[in-house]
């Protein structure tokens, strides 16, 4: 199958919407099928095989954070020509809402789409506003997924419609096998994030942790994200700074490693998230997690059962949740084995497979139409009538 997957966002900087697109494609690649994702990139991205740019993309505040998105009228000019190129059996688009590369391949392109929704949002005025600008393209689209529950419920809010809910995709095995790095290990917790994006609450645990290392002096605090490093602490007194370790951005097979080295992943994200990727690496990697309770987060760690979540924003209640953890290897033990079983549905081999499901879906669905449409022109040159 030819697959078009569209990304509105740029590609040069990392997020879990980019790494769903990247891990998808590849998924395919694998299994044999023909991929091309046209993404926005600055000119001097080194970009892979199956990585189209469609330009520089521009910083957009964006549901709580900042996004590089891609629109304008060379944008248009190359999605066309991407599109005419491609000759794709599906167009797959990320986020067609966004004001970016999605709603310009949604005007342009023809034949099946597919559509998936990442964002979470119940009061996004601007998605409410834009609606009368959107009807036209999302009329358009043969499927909608949504990665969740509650990015499903956004987009029946807000766009009306429905969609089906197929959570983001992870190599659950690649996290598995990766190997413990040592000086990573031994009282550690675990943060992974943008350092300097409030949403991402890294505030949060740093309010936590004195009462946190005031209860188990040896534990170490590993950062891994990019960011300033020095307002990051500039909270905690100076004797504790220490304590804390940022390891920069990271490759995803350091990630892996990293998950696989810390006694306790800490997500003290304090909103704007529709799924929770890394709840599901760290799960993978049999790190024990523990989460604010989003519901996005409670849905991914099945509501408690295969990680433990504290209330939203407090700080408190996380320094508390975190010394019982460290304090306790058993639990922490069980919480591995719980999230190792959970974990597995949301691997490629299961998610892939529900993708490709909606593609034949919408495929067969256009041939059919296409089939009837060439028997219908037959029957009137014929002058011969429906039966």
């Amino acid at each position: 199958m030819r697959i078009g997957i569209v990304c509105p966002y740029s590609w040069d900087v990392p997020g879990g919407v980019q790494f769903h697109i990247r891990d998808l494609a590849e998924y395919f690649i694998r299994l044999g099928h023909e991929v091309s994702v046209l993404a926005p990139a600055d000119d001097d991205t080194p970009l892979p095989p199956y990585v189209v740019s469609a330009g520089r993309a521009v910083p957009v505040p964006y549901n709580g954070s900042v996004a590089r998105l891609n629109f304008g009228f060379l944008s248009a000019a190359r999605v066309r020509r991407w599109l005419h190129e491609g000759a794709f059996d599906v167009i797959h688009i990320h986020e067609p809402t966004s004001p970016s590369l999605g709603l310009l391949a949604c005007w342009a392109a023809q034949g099946p789409i597919v559509a998936t929704f990442h964002t979470s949002n119940p009061r996004s005025r601007a998605m409410i506003a834009a609606y009368a600008i959107l009807q036209a393209a999302l009329e358009k689209i043969s499927a909608r997924i949504a990665v969740s529950e509650y990015a499903r419920r956004t987009l029946v809010e807000h766009l009306g419609g429905d969609a089906v809910v197929i959570p983001n995709g992870v190599d659950v095995d690649f996290f598995a096998e990766a190997e413990p790095r040592p000086e990573w290990q031994g009282g550690t917790i675990g943060f992974i994030g943008r350092i300097d994006e409030p949403r991402k609450g890294l505030p949060v645990l740093m309010r936590a942790l004195p009462k946190i290392l005031a209860a188990r002096p040896g534990t170490r605090l590993l950062v891994a994200g990019r960011g300033d490093e020095e307002e990051a602490v500039a909270s905690l007194p100076g004797e504790l700074r220490s304590r804390v370790e940022f390891l920069g951005m990271i490759s995803d097979e350091d990630k892996a490693r990293f998950l696989r080295s810390i006694d306790l992943y800490v997500a003290p994200n304090t909103g704007g998230e529709s799924f929770g990727i890394i709840l599901v690496e760290a799960m993978s990697a049999g790190a024990p997690v523990l989460a604010s309770d989003l519901d996005a987060f409670a849905q991914v760690l099945d509501r408690g059962a295969a990680g433990e979540l504290f209330p939203n924003e407090d700080a408190d209640a996380l320094a508390e949740a975190a010394v019982r953890l460290l304090a306790d290897p058993a639990r922490r033990a069980e919480l591995r084995a719980r999230g190792s079983a959970h974990v597995r549905r949301f691997d490629w081999s299961t998610v892939g497979a529900d993708i490709m499901s909606v593609y034949e879906t919408v495929t067969a669905g256009a041939a059919a139409v296409a089939a009837d449409d060439r028997a219908t022109g037959l029957r009137a040159r014929l002058g011969l009538a429906r039966d």
